[in-house]
């Protein structure tokens, strides 16, 4: 059962702006980086924004979660809407997660074709990692949809 708490539902509000909106953000930021930065500047930038991503996004997304689970507490209680978006919640985290993983791989990627711009492997790598960055990206994005689509479902009912 669903329980009212106001200030519980500001902090959920809140935390799934900020999540929603960073990955918004970070497609429009890359999208525009990759158009006017040079590689370097790229590796640089994404670096840094990526470190602080990190920070202010999984604090989002665990404060989105943590509280949707206080709001619809306690387990017993859950239909099986709310079952379903705890699970893809959890393959949320686990998403992000090897997103972060993989975006630290692929700034050593970029550094190394950038020193050794002839290395055949690594450019090939960089490109297999780039489609699987677009792919965690998309997954990301498709999970968060669907978990925002099945808490309205089960506040509505």
């Amino acid at each position: 059962m669903l329980t009212t708490s106001t200030p519980l539902v500001a902090v959920e509000l809140v935390a799934a702006s900020i999540w929603v909106g960073s990955l918004v953000c970070l497609a429009v930021v890359t999208a525009a980086a990759r158009r006017v930065l040079d590689t370097p500047s790229q590796v640089a930038l994404f670096r840094a924004v990526g470190r602080r991503y990190g920070l202010v996004g999984t604090t989002a997304l665990l404060v989105a979660i943590g509280t949707g689970l206080a709001l619809s507490w306690p387990p017993a209680a859950w239909s099986p809407i709310t079952d379903s978006a705890v699970a893809l919640a959890g393959v949320l985290v686990i998403a992000s997660g090897a997103g972060m993983a993989q975006a630290r791989a692929m700034t050593r990627l970029r550094r190394r074709v950038m020193t050794a711009p002839e290395d055949r492997g690594a450019a090939a790598a960089l490109r297999r990692g780039r489609w699987l960055a677009s792919g965690l990206r998309s997954l990301m994005a498709a999970l968060t949809l669907a978990i925002v689509l099945l808490a309205a479902q089960s506040i509505a009912h």
